[in-house]
């Protein structure tokens, strides 16, 4: 039996059905967190998968065409990797073009964008990782 997701007790097991609970591991390090919340943007849609104290994994989705605004963060990084579509990043001076499976990380203090540079809805797996991950820290230039 493999160990569920939902409990710290590895005696619980993932029912036959392959179904779990509505917790996952990110329940009992913040309590608030509602997975699969979808935040509109003007340039696509956030949704967040899941999230602790020191980690959010977020699902972003650029439409064609469309940019983020260029920022930097003090307190967190970030690793994007693409799914679909095609991302042109800027990352503190450089900027290089991603396809599905390739992959970039921004380090804190350094500015970075993405815009979708292709015709189909560009999509990411953002994983942010720092000390403090509240939208306040999302420094825009």
């Amino acid at each position: 039996m493999r160990p569920a997701l939902n409990s710290n007790n590895s005696s619980d097991a993932i029912p036959s059905d392959g179904t779990l609970s509505q917790g996952t591991l990110s329940d009992s390090s913040n309590p608030s967190f509602e997975p699969n919340v979808v935040r509109v943007r003007d340039w696509g849609t956030v949704t967040t998968l899941e999230e602790t104290d020191r980690y959010r994994i977020n699902r972003i989705e650029v439409s064609p065409g469309e940019s983020m605004c260029m920022q930097m963060h003090y307190h967190r990084t970030e690793h994007w990797v693409v799914v679909s579509g095609t991302a042109t990043v800027t990352c503190g001076d450089r900027e290089l073009r991603l396809i599905p499976k390739q992959s970039t990380y921004v380090p804190m203090h350094t500015k970075h964008q993405v815009r979708n540079s292709g015709v189909i809805p560009l999509v990411m797996i953002e994983i942010q990782n720092g000390e403090y991950l509240g939208e306040d820290d999302i420094i825009r230039l």
